[in-house]
């Protein structure tokens, strides 16, 4: 029986091609979180959350349903092992990730283009205090989940650490499980910031209802999908975690009986080639 040939050993051309199209892909990434905090947060973006309406109300509720529904499939089927074994059969598997950032960017600028204002006040705060709580959660929101990015390993989380080995020709080495930070408190602090983000506000019209409903709703259910794949992958050091850290709210779920905790370790220091794993995060799903 015959072998099969080996594979070829990628150019410099095609080392650098995927190169560029990681650092591209992070680069539109960026740009559309920066996009995003305003479109939510009704700052200094062309078309907010909360522009004046100019559709019918069903109208403009089923559009922005469909939206979010297109990021919502694309985010968490990307995710999957089973996809992402499909699309190695056509994509370098160094340039998955970046793939993923890239169409998951595109799903939210399509949303930001076609999002359809609704108009109605569901609450607005007037008392000075209490609006600037609300603002200073909303910040602290997207500045979570910017900085557990970086907690944990923020150039493997958006591809970047995998495209520059793939252009050095070294080898991958998977991110080892580790519980920095914010994960010694909960298990997906990351979906905290966003939670932060989304809710907190001094103005709930009805159309940033809907978005908050919809996105907290598909953070639920992809947690659930995402600690499966975990305790796959990482199996009873991720299910000793589990048992012992609460999901999303500290101390809420702790179980004090339970003896056994993951084995932290906390790298002091983050670059391409530091091995460091987000329990949490959408992209190992996450992610996302």
């Amino acid at each position: 029986m015959k072998s099969p040939p080996p594979r070829s050993t990628p150019s410099a051309l095609q080392r650098s091609a995927v190169l560029l199209f990681g650092l591209v892909s992070y680069a539109i990434f960026f740009a559309t979180f920066l996009y995003a905090a305003g479109f939510v947060g009704n700052w200094l973006v062309p078309k907010s959350m909360d522009s004046p309406a100019t559709d019918p109300f069903w109208v403009a509720l089923a559009v922005n349903v469909a939206l979010l529904g297109v990021f919502a499939v694309q985010h968490s089927v990307m995710a999957r092992p089973v996809f992402k074994r499909w699309l190695a059969r056509f994509v370098p598997t160094a340039a998955e990730r970046s793939l993923y950032v890239l169409l998951s960017s595109l799903a939210l600028i399509l949303l930001f283009w076609q999002w359809r204002p609704m108009g109605g006040l569901v609450w607005q705060a007037e008392n000075p205090v209490l609006v600037g709580v609300l603002h200073a959660g909303f910040a602290f929101g997207w500045l979570l989940v910017l900085v557990t990015t970086f907690l944990i390993n923020h150039f493997d989380l958006f591809g970047l650490r995998q495209v520059w080995k793939y252009f050095r020709g070294v080898s991958y080495r998977p991110l080892k499980f580790v519980t920095p930070g914010p994960y010694r408190l909960v298990r997906h602090p990351l979906y905290v910031g966003w939670f932060c983000a989304f809710w907190f506000t001094p103005t709930m019209t009805v159309a940033h209802l809907v978005f908050a409903l919809a996105t907290s709703a598909y953070i639920l259910i992809a947690i659930r999908l995402e600690e499966r794949d975990l305790v796959a992958i990482h199996g009873a050091d991720y299910i000793a975690y589990r048992r012992s850290t609460p999901m999303l709210i500290p101390g809420a779920t702790r179980r004090s009986g339970v003896a056994e905790r993951a084995t932290t370790r906390v790298v002091p220091e983050v670059d391409f080639d530091v091995p460091q794993s987000d329990p949490s995060s959408h992209a190992r799903e996450t992610g996302a």
